[in-house]
């Protein structure tokens, strides 16, 4: 998701699915304020790091807006996409653009604010925590540092695996322990990070 004009013009968007089976398919996006996909530029930089760990992968989009970074994972091979959108209309555009796609079987739509959803996430193993997390929080909402705490609080990525941030430029976070950065790139006022996340120390007796 993008956070740039605060304006809409009533008007539909379009998408464009960039790589994997469904490359060159264009999606119908709805004009919401302060809304709009990631670019075809910055996407290009992430599936390329990413272009051989999505087979199979169950993938994450907390802050799903067009759905156009999970769509791209689901394109490329991911087994399953979780999307979590605040936006009523946002996600039911996106879940028409997933039964299009015929891809409902392999996808699930969580219509509610991004930080209570990574609190409720029923993760009960390892292997119901996430090859791929996409992390793309409004700018300008201090929404990123608790999602990070509870990415590692709650184990939602599985050792070993990639997180995907992107923030404004010159954004200050703080990353859990072992965390590796993997990737980063900066597009105008765009920065792009890619980490790879570390084992989760043992809780003291």
């Amino acid at each position: 998701m993008k956070k740039t004009s605060p304006r809409t013009n009533g008007k539909n968007g379009q998408i464009r699915i960039i790589g994997g089976r469904w490359r060159g398919r264009k999606l119908t996006v709805a004009d919401l304020p302060g809304l709009r996909p990631t670019t075809d530029r910055v996407k290009e930089t992430v599936f390329n790091w990413l272009q051989f760990e999505l087979q199979q992968a169950r993938v994450l989009d907390a802050f799903a807006g067009t759905g156009s970074l999970g769509l791209e994972a689901l394109s490329r091979g991911a087994e399953q996409v979780i999307f979590i959108e605040k936006s009523a209309q946002a996600a039911r555009q996106l879940q028409q653009n997933l039964a299009v796609l015929q891809a409902q079987a392999n996808s699930h739509v969580i219509t509610t604010d991004a930080i209570q959803a990574l609190m409720n996430l029923q993760i009960l193993s390892e292997q119901d925590a996430f090859d791929v997390i996409f992390l793309d929080p409004p700018f300008g909402q201090n929404l990123l540092q608790p999602c990070l705490q509870l990415i590692h609080e709650r184990k939602l990525s599985k050792p070993g695996r990639f997180i995907y941030i992107e923030t404004e430029k010159g954004l200050q976070y703080t990353t859990p322990p072992h965390w590796l950065l993997y990737r980063e790139k900066q597009a105008g006022q765009v920065l792009s990070r890619l980490y790879i996340t570390g084992e989760y120390e043992e809780e003291p007796l």
